[in-house]
């Protein structure tokens, strides 16, 4: 099933992420940052989080907090191959969980490995993963429910390509990735389904790229991939409203074929864009009910200009379907849902005012309808970001940023308003 992914500059300025506001900028962690095998660096942040529970109504939503976030790093090189790793911990204190009583602490985990190997001037395999646990679906990337959740969640990501170049021309791209979820809150029932129930899930998609170059600066390619998607939780989370009989969780489990058609090109040594559209056929093949099989557009479209060395623009929309925690709204009639048709629209900018002074901003807007069901409307959500950053030294930087989200939704209590602030300190060495 088709992934829909938040753009890499909100999860940079997430919630979840506010520890990677400088690190994620290739520009400003080599301004900041010696350069090493190995790399340490921590941030210590003040925030104030107005709806931290992510409520859709209700008293003592907001709180004062502080952030610590440290990370090291490894890379290294050899003759034919690049690989590393990081991992980052975050450690938040909320000021308002502890008056009421509450556990006032939430950890984070994420590690990041990569590797890049060249067998030979004609053949590249690159291979990467990421494994976070923590509660704001920022962090997760794209766990399938817009708000923060309570527990250790798990998310992991792992993608490997490998390019051939056939020809001059005629090269090919062969992809395959594997995406993880596991939710802690388990134990549902078919009335009252848990989020494990609903969402833990394995992902896998394979596909194969034929691409013609027609000269360095165009290249047009023809693709092909199949996703599964394997509910994994065996759970009963609803009951079909014929039979009256319980669905567990693999009712939704899912393959689907795409078949695409794109164009990447160069415009100007700084100006480039890409360009993929085609048609998805989504089989619902555990279900017995109408709509369980359904073609639906495939899209994903991006443009990046770089307009000033370290300061670029980047816009983009994508259109595909993607899980969701949704499964059926209590007397609302018309089906159940089995997924989400999303269109994504988003764009940021990154601007260097001074060597050391460095500005973002972030935008992303969703539309979702939810599949197999028409008595629910869509899912609306944007989200915003501000970020400004100052190298003090080499190895230290400061920052201060805002984050915006709002959910519009017609799902009970899902609909929500957020606001975000924060200010801190790194130092990397």
């Amino acid at each position: 099933m088709k992934k829909i992914m938040l753009s890499a500059g909100l999860v940079a300025v997430g919630a979840a992420g506010l520890q990677q506001a400088i690190a994620d900028d290739p520009s400003a962690a080599v301004a900041a940052a010696p350069s090493s095998i190995w790399n340490a660096s921590a941030t210590l942040r003040g925030f104030y989080d107005s709806n931290y529970a992510v409520q859709n109504t209700g008293p003592n939503r907001g709180s004062y907090g502080i952030e610590l976030s440290p990370s090291v790093s490894f890379n290294d090189s050899l003759q034919q191959t690049d690989f590393g790793a990081r991992y980052t911990y975050g450690l938040y204190w909320y000021q308002q969980r502890q008056i009421m009583s509450q556990n006032a602490f939430d950890q984070t985990h994420q590690l990041d490995l990569w590797m890049d190997h060249s067998f030979d001037e004609r053949w590249k395999l690159n291979v990467s993963d990421t494994f976070a646990a923590g509660q704001e679906p920022e962090l997760l990337g794209n766990a399938g429910v817009p708000y923060r959740v309570e527990g250790n969640n798990i998310g992991n990501h792992f993608n490997t390509d490998l390019d051939t170049q056939w020809t001059r021309e005629l090269s090919t791209k062969l992809h395959y990735s594997n995406d993880f979820y596991d939710f802690q809150q388990s134990g549902g029932s078919a009335l009252n389904p848990s989020l494990a129930g609903l969402l833990n899930r394995d992902e896998q998609n394979v596909g194969l790229d034929l691409q013609w170059h027609f000269d360095p600066e165009t290249m047009g390619f023809v693709g092909y991939s199949f996703d599964y998607v394997d509910y994994i939780a065996n759970e009963q989370v609803g009951v079909n409203p014929v039979t009256l009989q319980p669905f567990t969780s693999s009712f939704r489990n899912d393959y689907a074929h795409q078949l695409y058609a794109g164009l990447q090109h160069n415009f100007t040594p700084n100006l480039s864009g890409t360009v993929k559209a085609g048609a998805q056929y989504v089989d619902s093949f555990n279900q017995n009910l109408p709509g369980s099989s359904a073609w639906s557009p495939y899209a994903d479209a991006s443009v990046s200009y770089t307009y000033l060395p370290g300061s670029y623009v980047q816009l983009g929309f994508s259109q595909g379907d993607n899980s969701t925690y949704v499964l059926a709204i209590p007397n609302a009639g018309g089906g159940l849902v089995q997924y989400q048709e999303t269109s994504t629209f988003y764009g940021s900018i990154n601007h260097h005012f001074t060597e050391k002074l460095i500005g973002s901003a972030l935008a992303q807007y969703s539309y979702s309808e939810f599949h197999g069901t028409g008595n629910l409307g869509p899912d609306v959500m944007f989200s915003a970001g501000l970020n400004l950053s100052y190298i003090i030294t080499k190895n230290f930087s400061t920052d201060v940023g805002y984050n915006y989200d709002r959910l519009r939704s017609d799902v009970p209590g899902a609909a929500y308003e957020r606001n975000r602030f924060y200010v801190g300190l790194t130092a990397t060495y």
